[in-house]
Protein backbone atom coordinates (compact mmCIF):
# COMPACT_ATOMS: atom_id res chain seq x y z
CA UNK A 1 0.00 0.00 0.00
CA UNK A 2 1.27 3.55 -0.70
CA UNK A 3 2.77 5.80 2.24
CA UNK A 4 -0.14 8.50 1.14
CA UNK A 5 -2.97 5.73 1.56
CA UNK A 6 -1.72 5.00 4.87
CA UNK A 7 -1.59 8.23 6.10
CA UNK A 8 -5.08 8.94 4.49
CA UNK A 9 -6.51 5.98 6.65
CA UNK A 10 -4.68 6.88 9.91
CA UNK A 11 -6.68 10.44 8.74
CA UNK A 12 -9.92 9.09 8.98
CA UNK A 13 -9.07 6.67 11.41
CA UNK A 14 -8.16 9.25 14.04
CA UNK A 15 -11.20 11.38 13.74
CA UNK A 16 -13.25 8.13 15.03
CA UNK A 17 -10.54 7.24 17.35
CA UNK A 18 -10.76 10.30 19.36
CA UNK A 19 -14.15 9.82 20.23
CA UNK A 20 -14.19 6.16 21.06
CA UNK A 21 -14.54 5.42 24.56
CA UNK A 22 -12.67 4.75 27.38
CA UNK A 23 -13.64 1.14 28.33
CA UNK A 24 -13.13 0.56 24.49
CA UNK A 25 -10.21 1.23 24.43
CA UNK A 26 -8.93 -0.40 27.60
CA UNK A 27 -10.91 -3.70 26.39
CA UNK A 28 -8.45 -3.04 23.12
CA UNK A 29 -5.36 -2.82 25.40
CA UNK A 30 -6.16 -6.00 27.23
CA UNK A 31 -6.71 -7.70 24.73
CA UNK A 32 -3.51 -6.66 22.96
CA UNK A 33 -1.41 -8.09 25.89
CA UNK A 34 -3.48 -11.47 25.75
CA UNK A 35 -2.64 -11.67 22.29
CA UNK A 36 0.96 -11.00 22.57
CA UNK A 37 1.26 -13.36 25.31
CA UNK A 38 -0.60 -16.22 23.32
CA UNK A 39 1.62 -15.44 20.40
CA UNK A 40 4.52 -15.59 22.11
CA UNK A 41 6.46 -17.93 20.89
CA UNK A 42 6.16 -16.21 16.93
CA UNK A 43 7.42 -12.98 18.26
CA UNK A 44 10.62 -14.87 19.66
CA UNK A 45 11.47 -16.39 16.25
CA UNK A 46 10.94 -13.35 14.08
CA UNK A 47 13.14 -11.44 16.62
CA UNK A 48 15.63 -14.23 16.30
CA UNK A 49 15.66 -13.74 12.83
CA UNK A 50 16.49 -10.27 12.85
CA UNK A 51 18.83 -10.92 15.37
CA UNK A 52 20.43 -13.26 13.23
CA UNK A 53 21.01 -11.01 10.41
CA UNK A 54 22.36 -7.96 12.29
CA UNK A 55 24.93 -10.26 13.54
CA UNK A 56 26.05 -11.30 10.32
CA UNK A 57 25.68 -7.91 9.59
CA UNK A 58 28.17 -6.67 12.26
CA UNK A 59 25.83 -4.39 13.47
CA UNK A 60 27.44 -3.10 17.20
CA UNK A 61 26.72 -4.83 20.61
CA UNK A 62 24.44 -1.89 22.37
CA UNK A 63 22.37 -1.91 19.32
CA UNK A 64 21.90 -5.48 19.42
CA UNK A 65 21.11 -5.15 23.14
CA UNK A 66 18.51 -3.02 22.12
CA UNK A 67 17.02 -5.42 19.36
CA UNK A 68 16.25 -8.40 21.58
CA UNK A 69 12.89 -9.26 22.16
CA UNK A 70 12.61 -12.35 23.79
CA UNK A 71 9.98 -13.91 26.73
CA UNK A 72 11.44 -11.37 29.36
CA UNK A 73 10.71 -8.28 27.26
CA UNK A 74 7.54 -9.48 26.42
CA UNK A 75 6.59 -9.92 29.66
CA UNK A 76 7.49 -6.23 29.96
CA UNK A 77 5.46 -4.84 27.77
CA UNK A 78 2.08 -6.66 28.61
CA UNK A 79 3.04 -5.44 32.38
CA UNK A 80 3.08 -1.96 30.39
CA UNK A 81 -0.13 -2.55 28.72
CA UNK A 82 -1.76 -3.43 31.93
CA UNK A 83 -0.13 -0.40 33.82
CA UNK A 84 -1.26 1.76 31.15
CA UNK A 85 -5.18 0.49 31.23
CA UNK A 86 -5.54 2.02 34.72
CA UNK A 87 -4.33 4.93 34.15
CA UNK A 88 -7.09 7.83 33.94
CA UNK A 89 -8.40 8.86 30.35
CA UNK A 90 -6.51 11.74 28.91
CA UNK A 91 -9.04 12.47 26.79
CA UNK A 92 -12.40 14.32 27.75
CA UNK A 93 -10.82 15.79 30.91
CA UNK A 94 -12.06 19.71 31.49
CA UNK A 95 -9.10 21.43 31.59
CA UNK A 96 -10.89 25.04 32.43
CA UNK A 97 -14.04 26.47 32.52
CA UNK A 98 -15.33 29.75 32.32
CA UNK A 99 -18.99 31.91 32.54
CA UNK A 100 -19.02 34.55 29.86
CA UNK A 101 -22.49 35.63 30.17
CA UNK A 102 -25.60 33.74 31.97
CA UNK A 103 -25.89 30.47 29.48
CA UNK A 104 -22.92 31.25 27.90
CA UNK A 105 -20.17 29.06 28.68
CA UNK A 106 -16.66 28.79 27.31
CA UNK A 107 -14.85 25.37 28.18
CA UNK A 108 -10.82 23.82 27.40
CA UNK A 109 -11.19 20.62 27.13
CA UNK A 110 -8.79 17.78 26.10
CA UNK A 111 -8.69 15.81 22.53
CA UNK A 112 -5.97 14.09 21.07
CA UNK A 113 -3.45 15.52 18.64
CA UNK A 114 -4.67 13.38 15.51
CA UNK A 115 -1.94 11.20 13.38
CA UNK A 116 1.17 11.13 15.13
CA UNK A 117 4.43 9.89 12.64
CA UNK A 118 7.04 8.13 15.09
CA UNK A 119 10.50 7.02 13.65
CA UNK A 120 12.01 5.07 16.53
CA UNK A 121 15.28 2.68 16.92
CA UNK A 122 15.74 -1.13 17.35
CA UNK A 123 13.53 -1.51 20.23
CA UNK A 124 11.11 -3.47 19.16
CA UNK A 125 9.38 -2.91 22.75
CA UNK A 126 9.32 0.83 21.74
CA UNK A 127 6.66 -0.39 18.95
CA UNK A 128 4.33 -1.76 21.54
CA UNK A 129 4.91 1.29 24.01
CA UNK A 130 4.05 3.75 21.05
CA UNK A 131 1.31 2.02 19.93
CA UNK A 132 -0.79 1.85 22.96
CA UNK A 133 -0.23 4.70 23.97
CA UNK A 134 -1.33 6.47 21.33
CA UNK A 135 -4.60 4.44 21.58
CA UNK A 136 -5.21 5.18 24.88
CA UNK A 137 -5.12 8.82 23.44
CA UNK A 138 -6.92 8.53 20.88
CA UNK A 139 -3.98 8.88 18.04
CA UNK A 140 -3.62 7.01 15.00
CA UNK A 141 0.10 6.49 14.61
CA UNK A 142 2.19 5.83 11.85
CA UNK A 143 5.32 3.74 12.81
CA UNK A 144 8.79 3.57 11.45
CA UNK A 145 11.40 0.83 13.37
CA UNK A 146 14.70 0.27 12.18
CA UNK A 147 15.64 -2.02 9.41
CA UNK A 148 17.28 -4.34 11.73
CA UNK A 149 14.10 -5.16 13.30
CA UNK A 150 11.68 -5.49 10.44
CA UNK A 151 10.59 -9.12 10.70
CA UNK A 152 9.16 -8.11 14.59
CA UNK A 153 8.01 -5.03 14.17
CA UNK A 154 5.73 -7.01 11.28
CA UNK A 155 4.84 -9.38 13.66
CA UNK A 156 3.98 -6.87 16.67
CA UNK A 157 1.50 -4.10 14.25
CA UNK A 158 0.04 -7.55 13.29
CA UNK A 159 -1.02 -8.95 16.44
CA UNK A 160 -1.76 -5.11 17.64
CA UNK A 161 -3.88 -4.24 14.54
CA UNK A 162 -5.98 -7.41 14.72
CA UNK A 163 -6.53 -7.40 18.29
CA UNK A 164 -7.48 -3.93 18.45
CA UNK A 165 -9.60 -4.03 15.42
CA UNK A 166 -11.32 -7.09 16.94
CA UNK A 167 -11.94 -4.90 20.22
CA UNK A 168 -13.70 -2.09 18.11
CA UNK A 169 -11.15 0.38 17.73
CA UNK A 170 -11.45 1.82 13.90
CA UNK A 171 -9.20 -0.26 11.17
CA UNK A 172 -6.37 1.82 10.16
CA UNK A 173 -5.40 3.61 13.12
CA UNK A 174 -1.94 1.91 13.30
CA UNK A 175 0.31 2.33 9.55
CA UNK A 176 3.73 0.48 9.77
CA UNK A 177 6.38 2.31 7.50
CA UNK A 178 9.45 -0.12 6.45
CA UNK A 179 11.76 1.94 4.30
CA UNK A 180 14.04 5.32 4.35
CA UNK A 181 11.79 6.39 1.27
CA UNK A 182 9.03 5.98 3.32
CA UNK A 183 10.37 8.56 5.92
CA UNK A 184 11.19 10.74 2.99
CA UNK A 185 7.70 10.77 1.45
CA UNK A 186 5.95 10.66 5.44
CA UNK A 187 7.44 14.03 5.53
CA UNK A 188 5.37 15.78 2.92
CA UNK A 189 2.43 14.38 4.12
CA UNK A 190 1.14 17.57 6.40
CA UNK A 191 -2.25 16.87 5.27
CA UNK A 192 -2.80 14.05 7.29
CA UNK A 193 0.24 14.04 9.67
CA UNK A 194 0.02 16.80 13.08
CA UNK A 195 2.64 15.31 14.42
CA UNK A 196 6.58 13.83 14.13
CA UNK A 197 8.33 12.05 16.83
CA UNK A 198 12.38 11.15 15.86
CA UNK A 199 14.13 9.20 18.02
CA UNK A 200 17.40 9.15 17.47
CA UNK A 201 20.64 11.21 17.22
CA UNK A 202 20.75 15.17 17.21
CA UNK A 203 21.96 15.32 13.43
CA UNK A 204 18.92 12.96 12.45
CA UNK A 205 16.39 15.40 14.58
CA UNK A 206 17.48 18.14 12.56
CA UNK A 207 17.40 16.55 9.48
CA UNK A 208 13.82 15.74 10.39
CA UNK A 209 12.80 19.05 11.33
CA UNK A 210 14.11 20.87 7.66
CA UNK A 211 12.30 18.75 5.71
CA UNK A 212 8.99 19.17 6.80
CA UNK A 213 6.37 21.46 7.52
CA UNK A 214 4.62 19.18 10.06
CA UNK A 215 5.80 19.74 13.92
CA UNK A 216 8.17 17.95 15.49
CA UNK A 217 8.80 17.03 18.94
CA UNK A 218 12.58 15.99 18.86
CA UNK A 219 14.50 14.22 20.95
CA UNK A 220 18.24 15.29 20.82
CA UNK A 221 21.40 13.06 21.93
CA UNK A 222 20.97 12.32 25.78
CA UNK A 223 24.15 13.85 27.04
CA UNK A 224 23.23 13.57 30.53
CA UNK A 225 25.54 15.19 33.77
CA UNK A 226 25.98 13.15 37.21
CA UNK A 227 27.67 16.59 39.43
CA UNK A 228 29.13 15.33 42.80
CA UNK A 229 28.88 18.49 45.08
CA UNK A 230 31.54 19.35 47.40
CA UNK A 231 28.28 18.59 50.25
CA UNK A 232 27.93 15.53 48.61
CA UNK A 233 27.67 12.27 50.74
CA UNK A 234 30.29 9.76 48.86
CA UNK A 235 28.99 6.43 49.58
CA UNK A 236 25.68 7.93 48.44
CA UNK A 237 28.12 9.64 45.08
CA UNK A 238 29.33 6.33 44.19
CA UNK A 239 25.99 4.38 44.48
CA UNK A 240 24.42 6.90 41.97
CA UNK A 241 26.86 7.66 39.52
CA UNK A 242 27.55 3.86 38.94
CA UNK A 243 23.84 3.16 38.67
CA UNK A 244 23.39 6.67 36.34
CA UNK A 245 26.14 4.90 33.57
CA UNK A 246 25.98 1.33 34.25
CA UNK A 247 22.41 0.12 34.73
CA UNK A 248 21.96 0.04 31.32
CA UNK A 249 24.02 1.76 29.04
CA UNK A 250 22.62 1.77 25.69
CA UNK A 251 19.69 4.41 26.83
CA UNK A 252 19.40 8.17 26.37
CA UNK A 253 19.06 8.88 30.10
CA UNK A 254 22.88 6.89 30.82
CA UNK A 255 25.11 9.28 32.66
CA UNK A 256 27.78 10.49 30.23
CA UNK A 257 30.08 13.05 31.44
CA UNK A 258 30.59 13.02 35.79
CA UNK A 259 31.25 16.43 36.90
CA UNK A 260 33.14 16.67 40.39
CA UNK A 261 33.51 19.74 42.99
CA UNK A 262 37.46 19.78 43.75
CA UNK A 263 36.94 19.89 47.14
CA UNK A 264 36.15 15.92 47.05
CA UNK A 265 37.67 15.19 44.52
CA UNK A 266 41.07 13.34 46.04
CA UNK A 267 38.14 11.64 47.78
CA UNK A 268 35.98 10.22 45.33
CA UNK A 269 37.75 9.79 42.27
CA UNK A 270 39.82 6.85 43.17
CA UNK A 271 36.44 5.15 44.61
CA UNK A 272 34.39 5.88 41.85
CA UNK A 273 37.65 4.61 39.47
CA UNK A 274 37.44 1.42 41.28
CA UNK A 275 33.33 0.87 41.36
CA UNK A 276 33.50 2.04 37.37
CA UNK A 277 36.07 -0.13 36.32
CA UNK A 278 34.62 -3.21 38.56
CA UNK A 279 32.13 -2.41 35.58
CA UNK A 280 34.32 -2.77 32.60
CA UNK A 281 33.42 1.18 32.41
CA UNK A 282 36.17 3.22 30.50
CA UNK A 283 37.15 5.95 32.41
CA UNK A 284 38.03 9.68 30.35
CA UNK A 285 39.13 12.36 32.35
CA UNK A 286 40.40 16.32 32.54
CA UNK A 287 43.72 17.14 33.52
CA UNK A 288 42.37 17.74 37.19
CA UNK A 289 40.95 14.32 36.98
CA UNK A 290 44.08 12.51 35.77
CA UNK A 291 46.19 14.11 39.20
CA UNK A 292 44.23 12.20 41.26
CA UNK A 293 43.23 8.97 39.30
CA UNK A 294 45.21 7.15 36.06
CA UNK A 295 42.81 7.18 33.20
CA UNK A 296 42.57 8.78 29.78
CA UNK A 297 43.10 11.83 28.83
CA UNK A 298 39.41 13.45 28.18
CA UNK A 299 39.28 15.65 24.86
CA UNK A 300 36.99 18.40 23.95
CA UNK A 301 35.04 16.20 21.90
CA UNK A 302 33.98 14.20 24.55
CA UNK A 303 32.37 16.61 26.73
CA UNK A 304 29.56 16.71 23.62
CA UNK A 305 29.30 12.58 23.38
CA UNK A 306 26.88 10.54 23.93
CA UNK A 307 28.40 6.81 24.48
CA UNK A 308 25.52 4.72 24.51
CA UNK A 309 28.54 2.10 26.03
CA UNK A 310 30.74 1.65 29.03
CA UNK A 311 32.64 4.93 28.57
CA UNK A 312 32.44 7.78 30.46
CA UNK A 313 34.21 11.62 30.49
CA UNK A 314 34.92 13.68 34.20
CA UNK A 315 35.84 16.56 35.02
CA UNK A 316 36.66 18.71 38.51
CA UNK A 317 35.04 22.09 38.35
CA UNK A 318 36.02 24.46 41.09
CA UNK A 319 32.44 25.23 42.09
CA UNK A 320 29.04 24.38 40.95
CA UNK A 321 28.66 27.35 39.05
CA UNK A 322 31.48 25.96 36.43
CA UNK A 323 29.38 22.75 36.61
CA UNK A 324 26.38 24.47 35.84
CA UNK A 325 28.46 26.61 33.28
CA UNK A 326 29.80 23.15 31.86
CA UNK A 327 26.38 21.42 31.48
CA UNK A 328 24.55 24.26 29.98
CA UNK A 329 27.14 24.57 27.45
CA UNK A 330 27.72 20.63 26.45
CA UNK A 331 24.27 19.02 27.97
CA UNK A 332 21.61 18.17 25.78
CA UNK A 333 18.38 19.20 27.93
CA UNK A 334 17.65 15.59 28.54
CA UNK A 335 18.36 14.74 32.18
CA UNK A 336 21.15 16.15 34.65
CA UNK A 337 21.97 14.96 38.48
CA UNK A 338 23.13 16.91 41.81
CA UNK A 339 24.55 14.57 44.47
CA UNK A 340 24.76 16.80 47.84
CA UNK A 341 23.64 16.94 51.58
CA UNK A 342 22.37 20.29 51.39
CA UNK A 343 18.59 20.76 50.00
CA UNK A 344 19.36 24.82 48.99
CA UNK A 345 21.76 23.84 46.86
CA UNK A 346 20.37 21.13 45.31
CA UNK A 347 17.39 23.46 44.43
CA UNK A 348 20.30 25.89 43.15
CA UNK A 349 21.11 23.48 40.54
CA UNK A 350 17.70 22.53 39.76
CA UNK A 351 16.82 26.20 39.34
CA UNK A 352 19.58 26.72 36.87
CA UNK A 353 20.69 23.58 34.90
CA UNK A 354 18.37 24.35 31.65
CA UNK A 355 17.41 20.72 30.62
CA UNK A 356 13.75 19.06 30.75
CA UNK A 357 14.48 16.59 33.59
CA UNK A 358 16.70 17.80 36.57
CA UNK A 359 17.21 15.44 39.25
CA UNK A 360 18.41 15.56 43.26
CA UNK A 361 19.98 12.97 44.85
CA UNK A 362 18.71 10.03 42.59
CA UNK A 363 20.34 8.04 39.33
CA UNK A 364 19.86 9.62 35.51
CA UNK A 365 17.81 6.20 34.90
CA UNK A 366 14.66 7.17 36.69
CA UNK A 367 13.96 9.54 33.83
CA UNK A 368 11.45 7.53 32.02
CA UNK A 369 8.01 7.82 31.36
CA UNK A 370 7.05 3.72 32.69
CA UNK A 371 9.19 4.90 36.40
CA UNK A 372 7.45 8.61 36.07
CA UNK A 373 4.30 6.84 36.17
CA UNK A 374 2.88 7.82 32.69
CA UNK A 375 2.11 4.53 31.07
CA UNK A 376 5.79 4.21 29.15
CA UNK A 377 7.05 7.09 26.80
CA UNK A 378 6.61 7.64 22.75
CA UNK A 379 9.70 9.51 23.27
CA UNK A 380 11.57 12.58 25.26
CA UNK A 381 10.97 15.70 24.32
CA UNK A 382 13.74 17.62 24.89
CA UNK A 383 12.23 20.77 23.24
CA UNK A 384 10.27 23.80 24.94
CA UNK A 385 6.81 23.04 23.26
CA UNK A 386 3.55 21.54 25.05
CA UNK A 387 5.25 18.02 26.01
CA UNK A 388 8.77 17.89 28.01
CA UNK A 389 10.90 15.19 29.76
CA UNK A 390 9.55 12.13 29.03
CA UNK A 391 6.60 12.41 26.53
CA UNK A 392 3.26 10.06 28.33
CA UNK A 393 -0.37 10.24 27.55
CA UNK A 394 -0.37 13.86 28.39
CA UNK A 395 2.23 14.75 25.80
CA UNK A 396 0.01 12.99 23.16
CA UNK A 397 -3.41 15.53 23.89
CA UNK A 398 -3.96 18.91 23.00
CA UNK A 399 -7.34 20.97 23.63
CA UNK A 400 -10.42 22.20 22.40
CA UNK A 401 -12.13 25.62 22.74
CA UNK A 402 -16.37 24.44 23.61
CA UNK A 403 -18.89 27.30 24.07
CA UNK A 404 -22.33 26.03 25.51
CA UNK A 405 -24.93 29.09 25.02
CA UNK A 406 -28.59 29.56 24.67
CA UNK A 407 -29.05 31.73 21.38
CA UNK A 408 -26.61 34.52 22.06
CA UNK A 409 -24.95 36.95 19.28
CA UNK A 410 -22.17 38.75 19.39
CA UNK A 411 -23.77 42.00 18.27
CA UNK A 412 -25.09 42.03 21.73
CA UNK A 413 -22.05 42.60 23.48
CA UNK A 414 -20.60 45.41 20.66
CA UNK A 415 -21.65 48.86 20.30
CA UNK A 416 -22.67 51.31 22.82
CA UNK A 417 -25.39 49.78 24.82
CA UNK A 418 -23.08 46.25 24.64
CA UNK A 419 -23.90 43.57 27.32
CA UNK A 420 -20.67 43.06 29.70
CA UNK A 421 -18.72 40.10 29.92
CA UNK A 422 -19.12 38.61 33.42
CA UNK A 423 -15.88 36.15 32.79
CA UNK A 424 -16.60 34.11 35.97
CA UNK A 425 -14.22 30.72 36.21
CA UNK A 426 -16.41 27.61 36.93
CA UNK A 427 -15.41 24.57 38.39
CA UNK A 428 -18.18 22.18 37.05
CA UNK A 429 -17.00 19.86 33.82
CA UNK A 430 -17.61 20.21 30.38
CA UNK A 431 -21.33 18.68 29.51
CA UNK A 432 -24.24 18.56 27.35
Amino acid sequence: MEITQIAQQAKAAAIQLAAVDTNTKNKALTDIARALQDRQAEIVAANRADLNRSEQENLAAPLLKRLRFDEARIKDVCAGLHSLVKLPDPVGRTLGAMQLDRDLELYRVSCPLGVVGVIFESRPDALVQISSLCLKSGNAVLLKGGSEAVETNRILADIITAASRKAGIPAGWLGLLETRADVAQMLGLDAFIDLIIPRGSNEFVQHIMANTHIPVMGHADGICHVYIDKLADADMAERIAVDSKTQYVAVCNAAETLLVHQAVAADILPRLKTALEAKNVQIRGCDKTRTHIDVKPATEKDWGTEYLDLIISVKVVESMARALEHINTYGSGHTDVIVTRDRQRGLHFMNYVDAADVFFNCSSRFSDGFRFGLGAEVGISTNKIHARGPVGLEGLVIYQWRMIGDGQIVADYTGTDAKPFTHKELEKKFKI
